[in-house]
């Protein structure tokens, strides 16, 4: 895909850290920390027996370094991601630039070497790393294996000897990874410090519903990604899902997953107590055309705004869920 003459070309790095991708790290930590809203912190801790814990609510409630580590490491592990994955494609030259009609990739289009890659990659490792370590300090070392997993799946998604994501399982790492570790984890850093009760057990029912809605939006990113490059990965020998489901299917899967979140938005936000929650369905003005698009047959590089289109109903959904759950703890 050439820039038009005259058009500014974006920086390389930026352009392999996939930008497009990045509300699949951002909104879990907002809706996740959304959900632990009217829970969080606890102000004092009497001396009773049994304890009696001094509940905040709103903005003093959530403790915002924690917040701020969360999507550090969100942000730096799906960086980290897509520079492995131009890595591992890049050096089995499965992201030939003659068989693959998306954007330009690092090493398959020779815009860096597989070395300088490499070392981006770890760098991005390392700041999740960092902060991860960082977050656990503060918050437990549970969060430590937690974190280990995360940069092992987002590795071995392409590398390795026997990548996951060439054997159709990279939609079940990104909703689980993307959807429900990084809201429910965002939600758990916020209230670990609390006992498991029936105070705190709407938020964690909560998070865990909105896990959902976040998982399927972020894995429809993926689908239709890989929808696009089901020409090239079949010839590259990538059996990804939608090259095992075939393009009708894997088209179904797409539509199925954007217009889920929507379907079972007032069940999990009215059973949470959460009901303004239901604000975000307005972000089904937004997944019209990205829906159409897809049923209509677009094929290749008509794909491609696809993704950006995702991307932006996840933005809208998950800012507008993000709102919606805040004010609710004001009613």
């Amino acid at each position: 895909m050439t820039a038009p003459v005259g058009a500014k070309q974006p920086n390389r790095w930026v352009l392999g850290a996939r930008p497009r991708t990045l509300p699949a790290a951002v909104v879990p930590v907002f809706v996740g920390t959304a959900c632990a809203f009217g829970y969080a912190d606890t102000a004092a801790v009497m001396d009773s027996e049994p304890p009696q814990y001094i509940w905040t609510r709103g903005f003093a409630a959530i403790n915002w370094c924690l917040f701020v580590l969360a999507m550090i490491v969100a942000l730096a592990l799906q960086v980290a991601t897509n520079y492995a994955n131009d890595y591992s494609d890049g050096k089995r030259g499965t992201d030939d630039p003659t068989k693959r009609v998306g954007p330009p990739r690092l090493v398959g289009n020779g815009l860096a070497t597989a070395a300088e890659v490499k070392r981006a990659m770890i760098l991005a490792f390392g700041v999740a790393g960092v902060a991860g370590a960082i977050l656990a300090w503060f918050v437990g070392w549970e969060l430590i294996p937690v974190g280990i997993a995360a940069v092992a799946a987002g590795y071995f998604y392409t590398g390795g000897p026997t990548p996951y994501g060439y054997l159709g399982l990279g939609e079940a790492f990104v909703f689980v990874f993307f959807g429900v570790v990084a809201t429910v984890g965002s939600t758990y850093v916020q209230l670990e410090r609390h006992p498991f009760s029936l105070m705190t057990g709407g938020a964690w029912a909560l998070s865990i519903g909105c896990s959902v809605m976040v998982g399927c939006l972020a894995t429809a990113m993926l689908v239709v990604n890989n929808l696009r490059d089901i020409p090239g990965d079949t010839i590259s020998g990538k059996r990804t899902l939608a090259v095992k489901l075939g393009d009708q299917r894997t088209r179904i899967l797409y539509c199925v997953l954007l217009t889920l979140p929507f379907l079972i938005l007032p069940f999990v936000a009215g059973l949470g107590g959460r009901p303004v929650g239901s604000l975000a369905f307005a972000a089904i003005m937004v997944a019209g055309t990205p829906i159409k698009t897809v049923l209509g047959g677009a094929q290749g590089p008509a794909l491609i705004p696809v993704l950006g289109g995702t991307g932006r109903v996840q933005l809208v959904f998950g800012a507008l869920l993000t709102a919606g759950l805040i004010i609710s703890t004001y009613i």
